[in-house]
Protein backbone atom coordinates (compact mmCIF):
# COMPACT_ATOMS: atom_id res chain seq x y z
CA UNK A 1 0.00 0.00 0.00
CA UNK A 2 1.36 3.38 -1.02
CA UNK A 3 1.73 5.77 1.90
CA UNK A 4 0.67 9.37 1.38
CA UNK A 5 3.85 11.32 2.18
CA UNK A 6 1.93 14.60 1.98
CA UNK A 7 0.44 13.93 5.39
CA UNK A 8 3.97 13.81 6.85
CA UNK A 9 4.95 17.02 5.08
CA UNK A 10 1.98 18.71 6.73
CA UNK A 11 2.67 17.10 10.11
CA UNK A 12 6.24 18.38 9.80
CA UNK A 13 5.12 21.94 9.16
CA UNK A 14 2.64 21.75 12.04
CA UNK A 15 5.54 20.71 14.28
CA UNK A 16 6.85 24.24 13.78
CA UNK A 17 3.70 25.73 15.24
CA UNK A 18 -0.05 26.09 14.73
CA UNK A 19 -1.06 26.93 11.15
CA UNK A 20 -4.07 27.26 8.92
CA UNK A 21 -4.26 25.56 5.54
CA UNK A 22 -3.40 28.91 3.97
CA UNK A 23 -0.34 29.25 6.26
CA UNK A 24 0.80 25.75 5.28
CA UNK A 25 0.50 26.52 1.55
CA UNK A 26 2.48 29.74 1.95
CA UNK A 27 5.15 27.98 4.03
CA UNK A 28 5.57 25.34 1.32
CA UNK A 29 5.94 28.08 -1.29
CA UNK A 30 8.43 30.05 0.79
CA UNK A 31 10.79 27.39 2.10
CA UNK A 32 10.10 24.04 0.45
CA UNK A 33 9.11 24.73 -3.15
CA UNK A 34 12.36 23.31 -4.52
CA UNK A 35 11.49 19.81 -3.33
CA UNK A 36 7.84 19.66 -2.23
CA UNK A 37 4.59 21.21 -3.28
CA UNK A 38 1.04 20.82 -2.08
CA UNK A 39 -2.14 22.34 -3.45
CA UNK A 40 -5.00 23.61 -1.33
CA UNK A 41 -6.95 20.64 -2.73
CA UNK A 42 -4.43 18.34 -1.04
CA UNK A 43 -3.85 20.33 2.15
CA UNK A 44 -7.41 20.77 3.41
CA UNK A 45 -8.53 17.12 3.12
CA UNK A 46 -5.30 16.00 4.82
CA UNK A 47 -5.84 18.49 7.66
CA UNK A 48 -9.39 17.17 8.07
CA UNK A 49 -8.07 13.57 8.26
CA UNK A 50 -5.27 14.50 10.68
CA UNK A 51 -7.87 16.11 12.92
CA UNK A 52 -10.19 13.07 12.69
CA UNK A 53 -7.29 10.73 13.52
CA UNK A 54 -6.29 12.81 16.55
CA UNK A 55 -2.92 13.78 15.03
CA UNK A 56 -3.87 17.47 14.97
CA UNK A 57 -6.48 19.57 16.70
CA UNK A 58 -8.43 22.35 15.08
CA UNK A 59 -9.40 25.63 16.66
CA UNK A 60 -11.51 28.28 15.00
CA UNK A 61 -10.44 31.89 15.22
CA UNK A 62 -13.18 34.42 14.56
CA UNK A 63 -12.20 37.26 12.24
CA UNK A 64 -14.04 40.50 11.62
CA UNK A 65 -15.10 40.92 8.02
CA UNK A 66 -13.40 37.69 6.96
CA UNK A 67 -14.24 33.99 7.14
CA UNK A 68 -13.31 32.17 10.33
CA UNK A 69 -9.71 30.98 10.41
CA UNK A 70 -9.27 27.24 11.02
CA UNK A 71 -5.94 26.72 12.77
CA UNK A 72 -4.43 23.28 13.28
CA UNK A 73 -1.95 22.27 15.95
CA UNK A 74 0.03 19.06 16.18
CA UNK A 75 -0.98 16.75 19.03
CA UNK A 76 1.40 14.57 21.01
CA UNK A 77 0.16 11.61 18.98
CA UNK A 78 0.78 13.56 15.77
CA UNK A 79 4.30 14.39 16.92
CA UNK A 80 4.95 10.71 17.68
CA UNK A 81 3.62 9.67 14.24
CA UNK A 82 5.91 12.24 12.59
CA UNK A 83 8.91 10.98 14.60
CA UNK A 84 8.18 7.37 13.53
CA UNK A 85 8.06 8.38 9.88
CA UNK A 86 11.21 10.50 10.10
CA UNK A 87 13.15 7.42 11.27
CA UNK A 88 11.86 5.13 8.50
CA UNK A 89 14.15 4.51 5.51
CA UNK A 90 13.32 6.58 2.43
CA UNK A 91 11.74 4.96 -0.60
CA UNK A 92 13.50 4.89 -3.95
CA UNK A 93 12.24 7.79 -6.02
CA UNK A 94 11.22 6.98 -9.55
CA UNK A 95 10.64 10.26 -11.30
CA UNK A 96 8.54 10.97 -14.29
CA UNK A 97 10.43 13.14 -16.74
CA UNK A 98 8.39 14.20 -19.72
CA UNK A 99 11.53 15.22 -21.61
CA UNK A 100 12.85 11.66 -21.42
CA UNK A 101 9.56 10.25 -22.61
CA UNK A 102 9.59 12.65 -25.56
CA UNK A 103 13.21 11.80 -26.37
CA UNK A 104 12.41 8.11 -26.21
CA UNK A 105 10.11 8.80 -29.15
CA UNK A 106 12.42 11.50 -30.53
CA UNK A 107 13.16 9.83 -33.88
CA UNK A 108 9.53 10.50 -34.85
CA UNK A 109 10.22 14.27 -35.10
CA UNK A 110 13.09 16.30 -36.49
CA UNK A 111 16.41 16.69 -34.71
CA UNK A 112 15.76 20.45 -34.56
CA UNK A 113 12.42 19.88 -32.81
CA UNK A 114 14.17 17.63 -30.29
CA UNK A 115 16.80 20.32 -29.71
CA UNK A 116 14.05 22.89 -29.10
CA UNK A 117 12.43 20.57 -26.55
CA UNK A 118 15.70 20.16 -24.67
CA UNK A 119 16.45 23.89 -24.80
CA UNK A 120 13.03 24.63 -23.29
CA UNK A 121 13.69 22.01 -20.60
CA UNK A 122 17.06 23.64 -19.87
CA UNK A 123 15.46 27.09 -19.49
CA UNK A 124 13.06 25.70 -16.89
CA UNK A 125 15.92 24.45 -14.72
CA UNK A 126 18.03 27.56 -15.23
CA UNK A 127 15.09 29.58 -13.88
CA UNK A 128 14.65 27.14 -11.01
CA UNK A 129 18.35 27.51 -10.16
CA UNK A 130 17.87 31.29 -10.03
CA UNK A 131 14.75 30.85 -7.87
CA UNK A 132 16.71 28.63 -5.47
CA UNK A 133 19.25 31.41 -5.00
CA UNK A 134 16.44 33.75 -3.97
CA UNK A 135 14.91 31.16 -1.64
CA UNK A 136 18.32 30.53 -0.08
CA UNK A 137 18.88 34.24 0.57
CA UNK A 138 15.38 34.65 2.03
CA UNK A 139 15.73 31.65 4.33
CA UNK A 140 19.14 32.78 5.56
CA UNK A 141 17.80 36.25 6.27
CA UNK A 142 14.49 35.24 7.87
CA UNK A 143 15.55 32.09 9.74
CA UNK A 144 19.25 32.57 10.50
CA UNK A 145 18.77 31.82 14.20
CA UNK A 146 16.71 28.63 13.82
CA UNK A 147 18.02 25.11 14.34
CA UNK A 148 16.24 24.10 11.11
CA UNK A 149 18.47 26.35 8.97
CA UNK A 150 21.30 23.87 8.21
CA UNK A 151 18.75 21.22 7.24
CA UNK A 152 16.84 23.64 5.02
CA UNK A 153 20.08 24.68 3.36
CA UNK A 154 20.87 21.00 2.67
CA UNK A 155 17.58 20.67 0.78
CA UNK A 156 18.42 23.76 -1.25
CA UNK A 157 21.89 22.43 -2.03
CA UNK A 158 20.32 19.21 -3.27
CA UNK A 159 18.12 21.27 -5.58
CA UNK A 160 21.09 23.29 -6.80
CA UNK A 161 23.10 20.20 -7.65
CA UNK A 162 20.19 18.41 -9.34
CA UNK A 163 19.37 21.49 -11.42
CA UNK A 164 23.01 21.95 -12.42
CA UNK A 165 23.14 18.30 -13.49
CA UNK A 166 19.96 18.68 -15.56
CA UNK A 167 21.36 21.80 -17.22
CA UNK A 168 24.63 20.00 -17.99
CA UNK A 169 22.71 17.02 -19.40
CA UNK A 170 20.70 19.44 -21.58
CA UNK A 171 23.85 21.02 -22.97
CA UNK A 172 25.45 17.65 -23.70
CA UNK A 173 22.28 16.29 -25.32
CA UNK A 174 21.89 19.36 -27.52
CA UNK A 175 25.55 19.08 -28.59
CA UNK A 176 25.02 15.42 -29.49
CA UNK A 177 21.90 16.24 -31.47
CA UNK A 178 23.70 19.10 -33.24
CA UNK A 179 26.34 16.58 -34.40
CA UNK A 180 23.58 14.31 -35.65
CA UNK A 181 22.15 17.24 -37.58
CA UNK A 182 25.39 17.83 -39.50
Amino acid sequence: MKINKSRYAILGLLSMGPMSGYDIKKKFEKIASNFWNESYGQIYPILKRLNAEGLAVKTIEKQIGKPDRHVYELTRQGHEKLMEWLKEPVDRHIGRHEILLKLFFGPMISVNDNIKQIQQFQKIYEKELTDLKTIKETIKMDHNDQSHLPYWLMTIRFGELVNKALIQWSRESCALLEKMND
